[in-house]
């Protein structure tokens, strides 16, 4: 029961570390962030999608029902409403690293708003996405979830054992 114990805490152990490095990968994606009179946008790149948060500068208050358009590295990209009243977009220019200008284009009841913002994509940003896929956190998932059923069949078969006896 030791060794369980012993092992289940060292798989827990082990996931905390590779999420900290995971946590550590995702806070260094690409970021803009862009502001006019109205609104404040920040968009977080991860891989080949830019996720969009726009709000209103008087009550940071999402704006769920706005036309937004973003110009990235001349190419200007209609994006999609999220649920949670966000925008996003696909690109494969987004994987691209090095400096870029990017325009966001606000088309809202009260009228149009440019905001304007630049960002820094890193060289490895499009790399560390991928990396969930076939990675070493997904593969200490699965040993983590194979010692804790392994666990339970032990736990069942002691039980069963004792109820023969």
């Amino acid at each position: 029961m030791r060794r369980l114990c012993a092992v289940l805490l060292g798989g827990v152990l082990a996931l905390a570390a590779v999420g900290g490095t995971f946590a550590a990968e995702t806070a260094a994606a690409a970021r803009v962030e862009a502001r006019s009179a109205h609104f404040f946008a920040v968009g977080l790149v991860r891989g080949d999608t830019m996720d969009i948060h726009l709000s209103r500068l008087l009550d940071n208050a999402p704006v769920p029902n706005a036309v937004v358009a973003v110009t990235f590295r001349g190419k200007t990209y209609a994006t999609m409403a999220a649920l949670d009243g966000g925008y996003s977009f696909k690109a494969q220019a987004l994987r691209l690293p090095g400096s870029a200008a990017v325009a966001f284009k606000v088309a809202y009841a009260g009228g149009d708003e440019s905001l304007d913002g630049t960002m820094q994509i890193p060289a490895q940003a499009g790399a560390n996405e991928d990396s969930g896929k076939g990675g070493l956190r997904q593969l200490l998932w699965w040993v983590l979830n194979f010692a804790v059923c392994i666990g339970f069949l032990w736990l069942i078969a002691k039980r069963r054992k004792k109820t023969d006896a």
